[in-house]
């Protein structure tokens, strides 16, 4: 794509959510405003993204210590993510390349950030492991299909969460046994990784 185009979807896409974001404000939806360091992770070691910690007072702010899908502005650019809890009963953002510089951002920089609970539940991407698995058995397949986006964003949460590959293939298996026998959601799961320590924030590398 030419540069000149690309710059153009860009500025489209930003007006397209700074409409809706704002048409968010006009509804008297309190927006959560906070400023938040701008750290590169220490692993990978080449990564391109970034991150910054949530605030306690503004994490409390949320609806959930899990997964919380918001819209909002970075330094006045709109913006849309899910943010993913850190374990602590707090949460951590992710910030790709892209969108800090969009912003005007570099790591280490103290940005200000607004946000919202998002309206709507992104579709979550289904890892290649368990859609081939689903692909395999027709009941499952069917069940999975009729879930809602937040039950499939839980089932690849719990994926998401194993440390071992041995323990994921596990999950995937069963998450098929389970679908495939009519059970929708996966029992006694921490969402928020608060008693089972299985999610954490990045380390910061600076």
């Amino acid at each position: 794509m030419p540069r000149g185009r690309g710059r153009s979807a860009m500025a489209m896409l930003s007006g397209a959510w700074s409409m809706r974001y704002c048409s968010r404000m006009s509804d008297s939806v309190r927006p959560i405003r906070f400023s938040a360091i701008l750290h590169r992770p220490a692993t990978p070691p080449r990564a391109t993204w970034s991150f910054v910690l949530l605030p306690e007072g503004a994490s409390k702010q949320l609806p959930s210590r899990g997964l919380v899908a918001v819209e909002g502005r970075i330094n006045g650019l709109p913006f849309d993510a899910t943010l993913q809890p850190d374990g602590q009963g707090s949460h951590w953002l992710k910030i790709e390349r892209a969108l800090r510089e969009a912003a005007g951002a570099a790591v280490k920089d103290e940005i200000a950030i607004e946000l919202v609970p998002a309206t709507e539940e992104p579709e979550p991407r289904v890892p290649v492991d368990l859609r081939k698995a689903l692909a395999g058995q027709a009941e499952a397949h069917r069940q999975w299909h009729g879930l809602t986006p937040v039950a499939r964003r839980d089932w690849v949460q719990w994926l998401a969460s194993a440390k071992r590959a041995q323990t994921r293939e596990r999950r995937v298996a069963g998450a098929c046994d389970m679908l495939a026998k009519g059970k929708l959601h996966i029992c006694c799961f921490d969402r928020s990784g608060i008693y089972s320590k299985e999610f954490s924030a990045p380390q910061a590398a600076d």
